[in-house]
């Protein structure tokens, strides 16, 4: 490999210093009538820029589109579906967005490039058509990075070997956070089943206490259900209480800890699909311009063998020739995106103390919501004897 002054090889920038780079707002905007169609704005904040725009989903696909083109080489998170059959769809489509644009807007590369800031800066009519301009001014990354056609001479020898082990390792640790996802999912949703059940509780116990019904005689003269069905309708206040502070611990998960868990997924899968495209885009083109070049090497030792008419040998020799060329430019490019996956694959590494963020972020919310459902329930507590007195259910009687 050929030493340089600085390693343009090597990813130096830690995970706290992408994080910084920027963040994105992405604010679902009330729906508006088309001519014959609604359709959904989203509002797009960057704290670097210090500036909003307006775009659709249109927008943010063609953005995916020219970013897909320039940077074929490079981890480009998908975009959600334009139609998903979830409920609350727009929500979950919001949160796939800011995703999506925060992954970018942090990307080492994309976010000093001009197809980014165009995205989160330009306020013209038509942002679709700027991004199309700005892409064709400048081609892919081959043709504009200064050391694309000299990658090989920068990767080490064992790089199949070692891109084999990296793509293993990741899609081992891809599995895993998927799983801890799942998990994470469900506990959001047995907080959020935990606050309609508190809160149905109450209503039930209000219920219970609201029935008017006259006591018939053999029960009235011992029993203290008649007071004791008067004070359960003031429970429903505290059931409340404690139904939206499971809420809020739901929320917490989902937004604290499964959106952290989804953001480094979304980056993980972007990973694997850029392997998939290596291998079924220029290392298949690569492989099918090699075949075709022998079998025009073949004819050509046929018709020196055979003689044929030399105007035919000569357009066969050009094919040659051209073929030749396509295959080098194929090779550069094979080893240049064997360069750009070396890099990406360092990003995915410099993203993994991500792991701390989100466990952190999974306690937090744990005690935090235990901690406030734990005040609730121990003003509840002396409340029940005061309603009740002494008998009040905590302590029964053997």
């Amino acid at each position: 490999m050929q030493p340089a002054q600085d390693d343009v090889l090597t990813i130096s920038q830690t995970f706290e210093q992408l994080l910084i780079k920027d963040t994105i707002q992405v604010e679902l905007i009330p729906e508006k009538k088309g001519l014959f169609l609604k359709h959904v704005e989203y509002q797009v904040i960057s704290q670097r820029y210090k500036i909003s725009v307006y775009r659709r989903y249109s927008d943010f696909d063609v953005f995916h589109e020219v970013l897909l083109q320039k940077f074929a080489y490079r981890v480009v998170p998908a975009l959600p579906p334009k139609r998903m059959l979830k409920g609350g769809r727009f929500l979950w489509r919001r949160r796939a967005l800011i995703r999506f644009i925060n992954l970018v807007a942090r990307h080492p590369l994309f976010s000093e490039d001009e197809l980014v800031k165009t995205f989160l800066t330009y306020s013209g009519s038509d942002v679709q058509t700027k991004l199309r301009d700005t892409c064709k001014k400048t081609g892919d990354e081959f043709m504009t990075n200064r050391i694309a056609t000299q990658a090989k001479e920068y990767l080490p020898a064992d790089i199949q070997a070692q891109f084999s082990t990296s793509r293993e390792l990741i899609k081992n640790i891809h599995n895993s956070f998927q799983r801890l996802r799942d998990r994470a999912e469900k506990m959001a949703e047995r907080s959020m089943e935990n606050s309609t059940d508190l809160v149905q509780f109450g209503r039930e116990l209000s219920a219970l206490g609201s029935d008017a019904s006259v006591l018939p005689s053999l029960a009235s003269s011992q029993s203290s259900w008649g007071t004791l069905r008067q004070s359960l309708k003031s429970l429903s206040e505290e059931f409340a209480v404690l139904s939206d502070k499971a809420a809020q611990q739901g929320r917490r998960e989902q937004d604290d800890v499964v959106e952290k868990l989804n953001f480094f997924l979304d980056l993980l899968q972007s990973y694997r699909d850029l392997c998939e495209r290596h291998e079924k885009g220029v290392l298949h083109e690569h492989q099918k311009a090699l075949h075709k070049y022998s079998m025009m090497k073949r004819q050509m030792m046929s018709a020196t063998v055979q003689p044929k008419e030399q105007a035919s040998v000569e357009q066969l020799e050009s094919r040659i020739v051209q073929q030749e060329s396509a295959i080098q430019t194929m090779e550069l490019r094979n080893y240049f995106s064997l360069f750009c996956l070396h890099q990406e694959t360092q990003l995915i590494f410099t993203y993994l103390p991500i792991t701390a963020n989100i466990l952190g972020a999974f306690v937090n919310s744990q005690v935090q919501g235990h901690r406030e459902m734990g005040d609730v329930w121990n003003e509840l507590q002396p409340k029940l004897g005061c309603l009740f007195g002494s008998n009040n259910g905590l302590k029964p009687p053997i």
